[in-house]
């Protein structure tokens, strides 16, 4: 999934609870789902970024050098930018795109 293109809302706003709630019925199923999807998109980004700056890194025995590589500042700083992990996956719950099922229900 390519986060960098999502709509979702970079800054905290507030959703209809029966809007949230539509697909399940059940607000806390809903918020549960959300919550796990969320931990999976935080996953993803963070395992993206580190392999993005690994390429930057240079293994130094010696503390006296620091060097700012510009690139890896950019790159962390877009990181930064994007929406939070819980504001990507509400907004892809509310279109839709979050795959659920209940093991108990058939």
């Amino acid at each position: 999934m390519d986060y960098k293109d999502t709509k979702a809302a970079l800054t905290t706003i507030t959703y209809d609870k029966n809007e949230l709630e539509a697909q399940t019925e059940n607000i806390y199923e809903a918020i549960s789902i959300i919550a796990k999807r969320a931990e999976q998109v935080n996953n993803d980004l963070k395992k993206e970024l580190v392999e993005k700056l690994d390429e930057f890194a240079t293994y130094n025995d010696s503390l006296e050098e620091v060097f700012e590589n510009k690139e890896q500042i950019e790159v962390s700083k877009f990181y930064e930018r994007l929406p939070k992990p819980t504001a990507i996956a509400v907004e892809e719950w509310l279109n839709d795109k979050i795959y659920h099922r209940t093991p108990d229900a058939q």
